[in-house]
């Protein structure tokens, strides 16, 4: 059985554990809490095993830290459950200096007896690292993003200094090593849960009843349906402002539309309608420049895709301006690469096939298809900052192929099924997207195309190219930001030579809130947060009305 699967029943079966307590099941009719509308359920609440915008979203920020993080506006990196660190000049041993104060969380399910210590990050590191760790294979060994980061590749050792000191020793410098533990990926775990879990042969339920150092517990959770958080009172900084925290999970984008009109949701993920949002002296819409790529990807194994020809015609016949318009209603750029604009390694004289439906007909008969072929197109089911509405995009890219002869057929399936059968390699082809974990130029080329994440499912063009990846290892290994630049340059070239995939835009993320609802939520690269998040007071009888619903929704 995978590891969808045994979430999905453990839930089911476990539920009266985590709303067993005296507490009550319904939520306060308070400013106290928030109530957010999310497109989706999560795969897991570990985010070290999902590289999906939506459990990121709904876990990293919420239940855990990592030992860096990205801050300001410059995105500087910045102590977190690490209070300092230190670099020998080599690059090879990074040393982290531990914060005494950490308490991890205290559940009906967990109690802890311990602060945080060395032992837990050694915990959290080596389960990916050591294949005969006793958590290694627990909920299918798959790690992607530090598989597709080589993570094992890379890291020679975790030393414990002290009960407050952990040193990473490398294989070789890594220019963006730092930036890979700052990611939403690299969240501590608890060594002391782990161990009783263990001891009870449930090791599984470590990624399914989360325990971490985070602003917010996990109460409840219906598949589905809602998660609903509960303030860490014994947090390591300044509490949360909010005691309650709901992801109301709602995947039809009308119906997110409907309960944030009539307030119940105070905050909602990929709002439509935005013009009919800001007519509402109660709402506001606000959106946030993201570091991402919406794009359309071929299943280089498949034929015809396993032909670069056939790849370059399609991508040629594709009116990506139509698409920006449509899909994205101008609120996107040109994506010229996978690499946005905004990021400092954005080469302006990247090579680029462009729009010309003619000279794309033409390929397909030198590729030997002069009467064109009948295709499929996997097309998202929810809502991601990169692509707000897959099906409809899919729906033009349809109209455009026909018109070189070009079938095309439209697949969908629930976003967990459809992540799933898509590192199966099931498709022929599929829109979908990346939104970067930190602001390293690393973050686009290695997950989303490298032999590494080919092998991992999470390249789902099942692309490999050994000059690619030589260039991106040549970059990582270089601190020189202009020979860094060099290498992306040329990766950039070979991605548009080669077309596993077609870049189509970079995208504004909206979200859209109750005038109430103060504090930043919204991040220009990683998953949200609810840690800043406050409600104030301004009419009590607007901003009550639903939250007995949604209580009553928790109980059944």
């Amino acid at each position: 059985m995978n590891f969808k699967s045994i979430f999905s029943l453990t839930i089911a079966a476990f539920v009266s554990l985590l709303t067993g307590c005296n507490e009550g099941n319904k939520l306060s009719l308070s400013e106290r809490s928030i109530i957010y509308c999310s497109e989706g359920s999560p795969e897991t609440f570990n985010p070290q095993l999902s590289t999906s915008g939506t459990t990121s979203d709904a876990t990293a920020k919420q239940l855990y830290n990592s030992l860096i993080v990205y801050k300001g506006k410059n995105n500087i990196l910045a102590p977190s459950l690490a209070k300092s660190w230190h670099v020998t000049r080599d690059g090879k041993k990074i040393t982290f200096y531990l914060r005494q104060d950490v308490s991890f969380h205290q559940t009906s399910y967990f109690t802890p007896t311990r602060l945080l210590n060395a032992d837990d990050v050694l915990f959290s590191f080596n389960r990916i690292l050591d294949k005969e760790h006793a958590f290694h294979h627990v909920s299918g060994n798959q790690y992607p993003f530090f598989q597709s980061v080589k993570f094992s590749e890379l890291v020679d050792k975790i030393e414990k200094i002290n009960d407050f000191t952990v040193r990473f020793i490398l294989k070789r410098n890594d220019s963006s090593f730092l930036a890979n533990l700052a990611t939403d990926f690299a969240v501590i775990l608890s060594e002391e849960y782990g161990q009783i879990l263990q001891d009870k042969n449930s090791g599984h339920e470590i990624d399914i009843f989360p325990i971490g150092t985070g602003p917010f517990k996990l109460k409840d959770y219906r598949v589905g349906s809602l998660i609903r958080f509960y303030r860490h009172e014994a947090y390591w900084q300044e509490k949360a402002k909010i005691e309650q925290l709901v992801y109301d999970i709602s995947p039809r984008e009308t119906s997110r539309l409907t309960k944030l009109l009539a307030k119940e949701c105070d905050v909602s993920s990929y709002p439509i309608a935005h013009a009919k949002i800001a007519e509402r002296s109660d709402l506001k819409l606000e959106s946030i420049t993201s570091l991402n790529v919406g794009y359309f990807g071929f299943n280089t194994q498949k034929e015809p895709f396993n032909n670069k020809i056939v790849r370059q015609a399609i991508s040629l016949a594709i009116n990506k301006q139509a698409l920006i318009e449509t899909v994205y209603q101008g609120q996107a750029a040109w994506a010229k690469s996978i690499l946005p604009k905004t990021s400092w390694a954005y080469d302006k004289n990247t090579p680029e096939l462009g729009y010309d439906p003619v000279r794309a007909k033409s390929l397909l008969e030198v590729a030997g298809y002069p009467q064109g072929f009948t295709m499929d197109i996997w097309a998202m089911p929810v809502q991601r900052p990169y692509n707000p509405n897959a099906v409809t995009m899919a729906k033009l890219i349809q109209a455009d192929l026909k018109k070189i002869g070009v079938t095309v057929k439209i697949v969908s399936y629930e976003w967990s099924t459809f992540l799933r059968r898509l590192s199966q390699g099931e498709h022929q082809s599929f829109l979908l997207g990346w939104t970067a974990d930190h602001p390293d130029p690393d973050n686009f080329f290695t997950p989303i195309l490298s032999c590494s994440a080919s092998k991992l499912g999470n390249n789902r063009t099942f692309w490999c190219n050994k000059e690619y990846d030589q260039l991106l290892e040549n970059a990582l290994k270089t601190t020189n930001m202009n020979k860094r630049k060099s290498y992306y340059a040329k990766a950039m070239a070979i991605i548009n030579e080669e077309m596993p995939l077609l870049a189509i835009a970079h995208s504004k993320r909206f979200q859209a809130r109750g005038i109430d609802v103060e504090g930043d939520i919204l991040s220009n690269f990683g998953g949200i947060s609810f840690y800043n998040a406050a409600k104030k007071a301004i009419n009590n009888e607007v901003k009550n009305v639903v939250q007995p619903e949604i209580a009553d929704k928790a109980s059944n």
